[in-house]
């Protein structure tokens, strides 16, 4: 395990940095990354002859290695898994965004004291099983740590109780990503508009935290800090060379959806380009390692992150 800090480095252009988000919207949690060298200098694709393999392909190697990370696996809620905050919290479902005309519902936490007073907030990225339990008591768990925090939800509803289910909800996703797109824009504005968030970080874990990257590349000037569990890493440097913000990782050796090469090429990239990124890489453990109401659950690692996220968003949320 080791951690890597850079220096901040402004931003270098909001619509090339969004142009390109969109293009890498097509990528999937687990797998190789997609290389996005083909876009022009001005953020507009190339001629689809001159681009790197087809969307179809790559998401489909995602999957399949995403598939067998989850072989047999299901959520099933542990004590571990639906831990109580350290402060009382207060969670409801609301309604934070309307996308194509349809309501989106998340599910909100934040402190019983003083519950309408400004503070930070964060955006939680459900796994790909969706916005259950899990991810429910997560988000209570880290509304105890003083936060107003949102559990937005991808999946319109829908949980996934069966790795094929959920590979077949994650696949809608990324066949079509604009929806989750403006999923997530909404749920920005919702926070700071009816919460009032003096500052605002993301979390996600597996295909959440692929989708926690990729709001720091549509959220480049809001985002104040941003924090990845195992999920996919876009590798292209001028995708990456948009984001602001402060960057954490959490990833296992053993993650073959994931592999430590791409972790190492990941950081390496941020650090060349003078980005404030601190990576965990912990030996012996899988995907999904942090979450304990799964088959790859691994307490001692989960537990060491769990310190590090709050650490880290204490020191870039709470101090701004």
């Amino acid at each position: 395990m080791r951690q890597i800090k850079g220096l901040f480095r402004g931003l270098t252009g909001v619509l090339f940095a969004t142009a390109l988000a969109i293009a890498l919207l097509f990528q999937a949690c687990g797998g190789a990354p997609v290389d996005n060298s083909s876009l022009s200098a001005d953020g507009i694709d190339e001629p689809a002859a001159e681009q790197p393999a087809a969307p179809e392909a790559t998401g489909n190697n995602n999957l399949d290695q995403l598939s067998e990370e989850h072989a047999g696996d299901k959520p099933t809620p542990t004590p571990a898994a639906i831990a109580e905050p350290t402060v009382a919290v207060t969670g409801e479902t609301v309604t934070y965004a309307t996308v194509d005309g349809e309501a989106i519902t998340g599910y909100l936490a934040k402190p019983t004291e003083a519950p309408d007073a400004p503070r930070p907030a964060l955006i939680t990225i459900h796994e790909w099983w969706g916005l259950n339990e899990n991810i429910e008591a997560m988000t209570r768990r880290l509304a105890g740590e003083g936060y107003t925090v949102l559990a937005v939800d991808l999946y319109n509803d829908e949980i996934a109780t069966d790795p094929q289910q959920a590979r077949n909800l994650m696949r809608g996703v990324m066949d079509a990503p604009g929806p989750a797109q403006d999923n997530l824009n909404q749920a920005a504005e919702y926070l700071k508009q009816e919460h009032n968030a003096t500052a605002l970080g993301s979390i996600g874990w597996c295909f959440g935290g692929n989708w926690s990257l990729r709001t720091g590349l549509l959220l480049t000037s809001e985002l104040d800090a941003m924090a990845i569990y195992y999920g996919q890493l876009i590798l292209a440097p001028e995708a990456l060379d948009g984001l602001d913000m402060p960057i954490a990782g959490f990833f296992g050796e053993d993650d073959s959806s994931i592999p430590v090469e791409d972790v190492n090429n990941f950081e390496s990239i941020l650090t060349n380009m003078d980005k404030t990124v601190s990576i965990y890489l912990y030996p012996g453990v899988g995907h999904a390692f942090a979450n304990p109401s799964g088959q790859n659950y691994d307490a001692a690692a989960a537990e060491d992150a769990w310190e590090k996220t709050i650490a880290f968003f204490n020191q870039h949320l709470k101090s701004s």
